[in-house]
């Protein structure tokens, strides 16, 4: 096809039609031309060259494998895996290893189908569709694929979490409908901010809605694996996760979630009062300090409290835990003041949940969304100031965003002495 182009035969429509098919041909000679020189380097000698001498590496070549189809991101390919024989150790090709029939990108993008709505029946159609009629796919071996991740999933809960450092944590439950589930089921949710900066995903364990006996079973399993004691959790107001973690990890700082609290103080409000009380929530934690915080947390309740009592209740419930995100670098305030962290991922799935009736277990939707918020996660930003968290993790003291630096006095200094 090259020569063809080269030579003129393809008009200007008629080449960009063909484009696709030449890159996949392209690739395709390419992914061939390299297993022949993996085979070379193995055998340390070029196809149809002698073995020098009686130190050579023992073996031959002999023909080609079936066809083999590949699937890629950009299509489906064809490839014959040389054959060896007469060898003392195996020879496992790292180009294409042997059971392979999908690039790991192809792999990812499964889940994101399912999670959107298509079917497990549908898979096949639209698959070949993007990868093209050869693509190697069948019911069975989605569901193989499921399988899996299943299992992927069952080794990610008990693997090492010795090596991380967390200064931050943001916990939510996600609740989800599975298809034979009388009662909603809920996804507790971990995602860690560590020292680097880096933002990983801790947990994802069904239990039973938000008890503090899921939360504490979760943590429990946490620490077991060693995870270190974070210095802040950020969470919603609900009380099995506090309850569990004054328990599990003592002394580590609370921070609840203003879209929650703003959610909760709202519904107390007739739907006519809403928007107006909703601007004046909002600019209660972006006050550049907690005084200026609660000013406005005082001019709401002035607003609306004597009319509807129960909303000024709700706004001034467990306000110490409103406003800890004071006492952290100014520069982390809009990581800490919400689990949005955790929420973003999940906006998919909440806006999917007639997809979700599909799942038949809870274990099986648990399992899915674990394997798309690892892809997610690979696309997670940096905490801003990433610099900053090692003080924080350190111990250092902040007010009001910005940090405490104690003089030494005469007295500090005769203290130590």
């Amino acid at each position: 096809m090259v020569e063809q182009i080269t030579e003129g035969k393809f008009g200007s429509t008629e080449l960009f039609d063909e484009l696709e098919n030449l890159a996949r041909l392209e690739i395709q000679r390419w992914m061939q031309k390299l297993l022949e020189e993996e085979v070379t380097s193995f055998l340390g000698r070029a196809k149809s060259q002698r073995k020098a001498g009686v130190d050579g590496v023992p073996g031959y070549r002999n023909g080609y494998g079936k066809v083999r189809r590949f699937s890629m991101s950009n299509g489906t390919i064809e490839v014959q895996r040389p054959r060896l024989r007469g060898l003392e150790e195996r020879f496992e090709s790292r180009v294409l290893p042997l059971f392979e029939r999908r690039t790991k990108q192809v792999g990812e993008l499964l889940p994101r189908l399912y999670l959107h709505g298509l079917s497990q029946g549908d898979f096949e159609l639209a698959l070949r569709g993007l990868l093209g009629e050869g693509a190697p796919l069948s019911s069975s071996s989605i569901e193989r694929l499921r399988g899996k991740w299943q299992a992927e999933y069952e080794a990610w809960q008990k693997r090492s979490l010795k090596g991380l450092e967390p200064v931050y944590l943001w916990a939510d439950g996600v609740y989800v409908k599975a298809g034979l589930e009388k009662e909603k089921a809920v996804l507790l949710v971990v995602i860690a901010g560590l020292r680097d900066g880096r933002k990983v995903v801790l947990a994802v364990e069904a239990g039973y809605r938000e008890s503090k006996e899921s939360w504490s079973e979760l943590l429990r399993g946490l620490k077991s694996r060693g995870l270190r004691t974070p210095k802040l959790l950020v969470a919603d107001g609900h009380l099995g996760v506090w309850s569990a973690i004054g328990e599990i990890y003592p002394g580590v700082r609370e921070q609840r979630c203003w879209n929650h609290k703003i959610v909760n103080v709202l519904d107390k409000l007739p739907k006519k009062q809403q928007a107006e009380a909703r601007a004046l929530l909002c600019e209660i934690p972006y006050a550049e300090t907690r005084q200026e915080a609660e000013a406005k947390r005082d001019g709401f309740i002035e607003r609306f409290g004597k009319a509807y009592p129960a909303a000024a209740k709700c706004l001034f419930a467990d306000w110490d835990r409103m406003v800890t995100f004071y006492g952290y670098p100014k520069e982390h305030w809009k990581h800490l003041r919400t689990t949005n962290i955790v929420e973003s991922p999940f906006a998919s799935v909440r806006l999917r949940t007639s997809a979700a009736k599909r799942f038949k277990k809870v274990a099986s939707a648990t399992a899915l969304i674990w394997r798309v918020l690892l892809v997610a996660e690979k696309s997670f930003r940096r905490l801003d100031h990433a610099a900053l968290l090692a003080e924080v993790a350190e111990g250092a003291k902040y007010i009001d965003g910005v940090r405490v630096v104690e003089e030494i006095t005469d007295r500090n200094r005769e203290a130590v002495a």
